[in-house]
C-alpha cells in the first residue's frame, strides 16, 4: 500500500511539473493534472489541499535553499569585523553566486518554476525580495565605510535597487535560457566582475 501510494504521489508530482512548466501556475489547470497523472481529483486531494499547494511542495524546498544561502553569504559579511570587510568585498558573494549557479544546474526544472512560472503565488516576488534584502545590507556596507573614513556619494535606495536587480535578474537569465553550467559559471563571473567594478568605482574604493 505504501509503495502504490509513493508511487501515485511521483506520478502527481510529475504530471504538475509538466502542466505548470508549459502553462505557469496560472494557467495550469488541476483537472489536467489529476488526467495526467491517472488518479481521481479524491485521491488528488489526499495528498495536497489545492493546485498552489502542489506547486508550493515542488519549489519551496529550491526557494528555501537558495535564500538561506544568499542570506548566509549577507550575515557572514555583516559580521566581520568593520576594518576588515572592505578587504572582502566580492569574497562572500562570488562563493555564493557560484552554489547558486551549480544549485541551479543540478536543479534546473523545479528552479525554473519558481523564477519563470509563479505569477499568482506567494513565489512571485522571489527575485524582488532577493534584490530588498541585496539593498538593504548594501546601504550597512555604505554606513560602515563612511565610519572607516571612506568619502562615500549619496546613492539613495531605489539606485542601489534598479543596480541589485539588474544584477540578479543577470544571474538568473542562466535559468531562462538554460545554459550549460561552464558557460553559466563564465557569465556570472563576467557578470560579478562587471558589477563589483561599478560599485568600487561609485563607493569611491
Amino acid at each position: 500500500m505504501e509503495e502504490k501510494s509513493s508511487v501515485t504521489l511521483e506520478n502527481i508530482l510529475h504530471a504538475a511539473m509538466e502542466e505548470f512548466s508549459d502553462k505557469g501556475f496560472l494557467g495550469a489547470s488541476l483537472r489536467q493534472i489529476v488526467k495526467k497523472a491517472g488518479v481521481t481529483t479524491g485521491a488528488f486531494y489526499g495528498y495536497f489541499s489545492s493546485k498552489e499547494a502542489l506547486f508550493n511542495a515542488i519549489v519551496e524546498p529550491h526557494a528555501a535553499a537558495l535564500m538561506g544561502k544568499f542570506m548566509a553569504a549577507q550575515t557572514s559579511f555583516a559580521e566581520l569585523p568593520e576594518e576588515q570587510q572592505p578587504d572582502h568585498m566580492g569574497v562572500e558573494s562570488a562563493d555564493c553566486v557560484h552554489w547558486m549557479v551549480e544549485y541551479i544546474c543540478q536543479h534546473r526544472e523545479p528552479v525554473k518554476l519558481l523564477l519563470c512560472r509563479s505569477e499568482g503565488t506567494s513565489y512571485e516576488h522571489f527575485v524582488h525580495n532577493m534584490v530588498e534584502v541585496e539593498v538593504e545590507y548594501t546601504m550597512k556596507y555604505m554606513e560602515v565605510l563612511r565610519r572607516l573614513g571612506h568619502d562615500i556619494p549619496d546613492l539613495d535606495e531605489q539606485m542601489c535597487h534598479i543596480i541589485a536587480s539588474g544584477m540578479f535578474n543577470g544571474v538568473f537569465e542562466i535559468v531562462v535560457h538554460d545554459m550549460p553550467r561552464n558557460r553559466a559559471l563564465r557569465y556570472v563571473d563576467q557578470l560579478r566582475d562587471f558589477y563589483t567594478a561599478g560599485w568600487l568605482k561609485l563607493m569611491g574604493q
